[in-house]
């Protein structure tokens, strides 16, 4: 389950950096540009990814035996409010003809969705190190 988790903090990472790619290059409209019809998919993945993201962290904390316990489960209720608060953007930002760099810079100021990206850091950070406990406990060190 942390695996997943990763893959969908890459998800979401990856879509933030081509937000910032386009956004620098000034265009009015998301059509009749190669990145144009790019940043519609990455806001669909990132959308996706987001959507059941506090679900998958619920089911690492049970299948992980996190602890303490409550310490995640706290953590992952701010990851939840921050998650819809950025998927509500992300689907405003969707729902717009044209999507503008002006547009998808103002999505990456965003508090809500920079406050999302620090919580992925942080989870894949606590993920990262997990994984390295577990292949020291594995093997026998």
């Amino acid at each position: 389950m942390l695996a997943d988790i990763s893959e969908r903090c890459s998800t979401i990472e990856e879509c933030y950096e081509f937000m910032l790619a386009y956004a620098a290059q000034g265009l009015p409209s998301d059509e009749g540009s190669p990145s144009g019809g790019q940043i519609r998919e990455y806001l669909a993945r990132a959308e996706q990814a987001i959507s059941d993201l506090a679900e998958s962290c619920a089911t690492a904390l049970k299948q992980e035996r996190f602890e303490p316990a409550e310490r995640y489960r706290a953590f992952f209720a701010v990851v939840d409010r921050d998650a819809q608060d950025s998927l509500a953007a992300i689907e405003l930002v969707l729902a717009q003809r044209p999507i503008s760099s002006q547009l998808i810079d103002n999505l990456n100021a965003s508090i809500h969705f920079r406050a999302l990206l620090t919580d992925l850091f942080l989870l894949s950070e606590i993920a990262n190190a997990q994984r390295r406990v577990a292949k020291t406990m594995a093997s026998g060190g």
